[in-house]
C-alpha cells in the first residue's frame, strides 16, 4: 500500500532540510527521494530508511523491527531498509539525522552499484 497523502506531505515537510524530497509509487509502496537518490521506502503508512553495513550501527534501535521485506518462492527477502522507531516523529531534529545517515547509505549504495555495473561499449559507426 502507497503513503497516503497527508503522510506523504508531513514527510516532504519533515525531511524539506535534506534537500528536494519527492515520492514516487513503486512495487506497491512509495519510494522516498532526495534530489533523485532512493533512501526510503513507505508501506501503510510506515518509514522504512536504508541501511547498509557502516550505517547499521547508527540504526540499532531500529533492529527491534523486521526489515521491509516481500515473499517470493516460498520465502521472505529482506530488504535493507528498515522502519524507523515512532518516537522520532516527535523528535524532528533527530528523525533528519536518521535519514541523513539513510541518504549517506543510499549514495554509498548507488556508488557501489555504478563501479559494478558493466559499462557500456559506445557503437561506432559505419564509415
Amino acid at each position: 500500500m502507497v503513503a497516503s497523502e497527508s503522510f506523504a506531505e508531513f514527510l516532504r515537510e519533515q525531511l524539506a532540510p535534506l534537500g528536494g524530497i519527492t515520492m514516487r509509487r513503486m512495487f506497491g509502496k512509495t519510494g522516498v527521494f532526495c534530489d533523485g537518490v532512493m533512501f526510503g521506502m513507505v508501506t501503510e503508512n510506515t518509514l522504512y530508511l536504508r541501511v547498509d553495513d557502516e550505517s547499521k550501527e547508527a540504526f540499532k534501535e531500529a533492529e527491534a523491527y523486521p526489515p521491509l521485506n516481500y515473499a517470493k518462492g516460498g520465502g521472505t527477502i529482506d530488504l535493507s531498509f528498515w522502519r524507523i522507531p515512532e518516537r522520532l516523529f516527535d523528535e524532528p531534529e533527530e528523525f533528519v539525522a536518521w535519514a541523513r545517515s539513510a541518504l549517506a547509505a543510499a549514495h554509498r549504495v548507488a556508488a557501489i552499484r555504478e563501479r559494478a555495473a558493466p559499462r557500456r561499449k559506445a557503437r561506432r559507426k559505419a564509415d
